[in-house]
């Protein structure tokens, strides 16, 4: 178990630990860099060793990252700190779908539906990516506190095509898994719908279909077993959900439904016509589903109304009547039929000429219907308007309006008109502001925009006089320390965007609004902002700055500059070279960073090779070869160099000169010639000397 307070991947805090599992430990955390909470789940030690089972791990939560749907629990972020491989998830407030079962026995029809009707939308938005699940069950279906249902853990999901065959007989929960999935055989959408259909009937019953005194058993019920139609426990189950079950589960994945996309009509459809016949048995064609009729969102809705009375949208919390399906009729033992054999029954008594007549009207139906899909799209569209078309979400939103100061009937009949529902909480609390029966709060802030159907929970005001209490002093301290000094403080914490700041330790607080000493009522809220600790600073490119910039540079960004110098051929004396640590990176302040800075191209010095006794051509190529210039070349006669030889050199031989320095030198022209009559002059003598060039 991780302690409470470790930091992973520098970012995610742990909070507490808040679930465990067969593979995972489940904390919540939170992530300081966006500022929320977040659920942190860590594999445990037993797989941390298990190259393969982590490889798993890590594809697999990147596969589910790629999902981002309000009826999945999302994945953010997947990483490695320390020896803990961890995925970061949305963190969701609520209970599971198990839990809610156990709580209510059993849940009515159309709270079935609502529920089933989320989920499957959550699915759908997996299958979409090719992602199955393969351990859909009521413990992984979360209903949050504002009625929203998703589904969460793709623990054992793996991205696949529809045609992929898992050769290892990988199993979910043994009461929820597929008969396919049991044996080892090809697991795709449909398995995952079959899992759905045993979720459904575990709703509307309280059971699951099957149940063992081992694991293999339930298997075996599940691979040779034909499941029990929920109407023998539930005799007013409407015909309609009856039958989805039914066809969710059958054995033969070519008699279920294909997709979720054929599932969620019908059960929309079921909202509207609880005892329609319109589930067509066997899906082994996707023309099997032609019969089913898509209707409007305000199609639904008024016919629902109709269907099921005035119930309150389905929020998650509240308790629906199971008698919305009963039907009142003299004749005790029909009410006691199955819904089926009810059907069966009225079908047998409509004579073959109405018969006809109904089927004509089907059909007109069915054409209006087309013909009223087709005016809502184009009008959408913007065919029969001047403005442009509203789009989906434009129509699918609205703002939430004040609803401070008035009373919860007021507050129902504004939120009724907007489609929004409401949830008052039911402690009162005391306000100065707002007298008894007045709404005093609400968890949704006026001009947001909200999704139809959202429930907006309020607060109404007791009428007493709210005390008051002084904000407690939480400037520098530790986060949880400060939290709770504002509990005990009888107010409400907030946080807002936490801050760089250099005085400041990371995680203590830096201020507090209000102010610390602000006498305010209880209950209020007291925003608190906590430090991100040292901002950290953001290395400059010096390079081709002199070094004095370079350090004016590196100074201005809180770092230390180190010098150092080297001969550069490219970069001009007294300009910095490089860098050690990269431009732009951030580092803590007080960081120091090294440099170099250029001497310009390194002078080489060679050694004068002796040119005495070579020929001029040969001490030509002795300067080139070592890196000299052939200087001037003087002629001069000498009586002891033979003619064609150096005499002497400017340079003296074995000195050291720079490289690229130019020697010249003197080549005998032999004896001087003697003139005629001169005998008293020996050969060699004379000094005269000439110039080659």
């Amino acid at each position: 178990m991780i302690k409470e307070g470790v930091y992973l991947g520098k970012r995610y805090e742990i909070l507490g630990r808040i679930g465990s599992g067969g593979m995972a430990d489940v904390y919540k955390g939170k992530d300081h860099k966006l500022n929320r909470f977040v659920a942190i789940k860590v594999l445990k030690s037993d797989y941390r060793s298990d190259e393969v089972f982590i490889k798993k791990f890590l594809s697999e939560a990147q596969a589910a990252a790629g999902l981002m749907h309000p009826n999945v629990v999302n994945v953010y972020d997947v990483g490695q700190d320390r020896g803990l491989y961890y995925m970061v998830m949305e963190l969701v407030e609520g209970i599971t779908l198990k839990d809610y079962i156990e709580k209510k026995g059993k849940i009515s029809a159309k709270e079935t539906v609502s529920i089933s009707i989320q989920m499957v939308t959550g699915l759908q938005a997996a299958h979409n990516h090719h992602i199955i699940h393969r351990d859909i069950k009521p413990q992984n279906i979360i209903i949050s506190k504002d009625g929203k249902v998703k589904v969460t853990d793709f623990g054992i999901a793996r991205a696949t095509t529809s045609t992929q065959t898992i050769s290892t007989s990988v199993m979910g929960s043994v009461h929820y898994t597929s008969p396919e999935q049991a044996r080892g055989g090809v697991v795709d959408e449909k398995s995952d719908i079959y899992s759905i259909g045993i979720t459904m009937y575990e709703m509307v019953t309280g059971h699951v279909p099957f149940d063992g005194d081992s694991t293999v058993t339930v298997a075996l019920k599940h691979l040779q077993e034909q499941i029990v139609s929920p109407s023998e426990e539930v005799p007013d189950i409407p015909y309609s959900l009856e039958c989805i079950i039914m066809k969710c589960t059958q054995k033969n994945p070519q008699l279920r439904y294909h997709d979720c996309a054929s599932l969620l009509t019908d059960l929309k459809r079921s909202l509207v016509d609880p005892d329609g016949d319109f589930v067509i048995a066997g899906a082994g064609v996707r023309g099997d589903t032609d019969r089913t009729v898509v209707m409007s969102t305000e199609e639904i809705e008024q016919v629902q109304q109709g269907q099921y009375g005035d119930e309150d949208d389905y929020d998650g919390d509240d308790d629906y009547d199971n008698d919305d399906y009963d039907h009142d009729d003299d004749d005790d033992d029909y009410d006691r039929r199955r819904p089926q054999d009810r059907r069966r029954r009225k079908k047998n008594n409509v004579n073959s000429d109405t018969k006809r007549i109904m089927k004509i009207l089907m059909i007109v139906a069915g054409v209006v219907i087309a013909l009223l899909v087709l005016f809502l799209v184009a009008n959408a569209a913007g065919f029969f308007s001047s403005g442009p078309g509203l789009t989906q979400e434009e129509e699918d939103t609205v703002e939430v309006p004040e609803l401070r100061g008035r009373t919860e009937e007021e507050a129902k009949k504004i939120l009724n008109d907007m489609e929004l529902g409401i949830k008052v909480d039911p402690e009162r609390q005391p306000s100065n502001q707002y007298e008894e029966g007045q709404i005093m709060a609400q968890d949704k802030e006026p001009g947001t925009e909200v999704d139809k159907n959202t429930t907006i929970t309020v607060t109404i005001s007791s009428g007493e006089e709210a005390k008051t209490t002084t904000v407690p002093d939480v400037v520098n301290r530790e986060e949880s320390e400060a939290e709770q000094m504002i509990r005990d403080a009888n107010l409400t914490v907030a946080h807002g965007e936490a801050q760089y700041d250099d005085n400041v330790a990371e995680g203590n607080v830096i201020s507090s609004n209000p102010v610390a000493g602000t006498e305010i009522e209880e209950g209020q809220t007291v925003t608190i902002v906590v430090s991100l600790g040292q901002k950290p600073a953001t290395v400059p490119d010096i390079r081709g700055m002199s070094a004095a910039d370079a350090e004016a540079a590196l100074s201005a960004e809180g770092l230390v500059g180190s010098a150092s110098e080297d001969y550069s051929d490219t970069v001009e004396a007294g300009k910095v070279i490089s860098q050690t640590v990269d431009p732009n990176s951030e580092v803590d302040k007080g960081t120091t960073v090294s440099y170099v800075v250029s001497l310009g191209p390194e002078t080489k010095y060679v050694t004068v090779p002796g040119l005495g006794g070579y020929t001029e051509e040969q001490a030509r190529q002795r300067l080139t070869n070592a890196g000299l210039n052939v200087g001037t070349v003087d002629t001069a006669y000498s009586s002891t160099v033979s003619k064609g030889y150096v005499i002497s050199q400017t340079a003296s031989a074995g000195s050291s000169v720079e490289e690229g320095t130019s020697v010249g030198f003197t080549v005998s022209l032999g004896p001087e010639p003697q003139s005629p009559g001169s005998g008293s002059e020996g050969p060699g003598d004379s000094t005269d000397t000439e110039t080659t060039p």
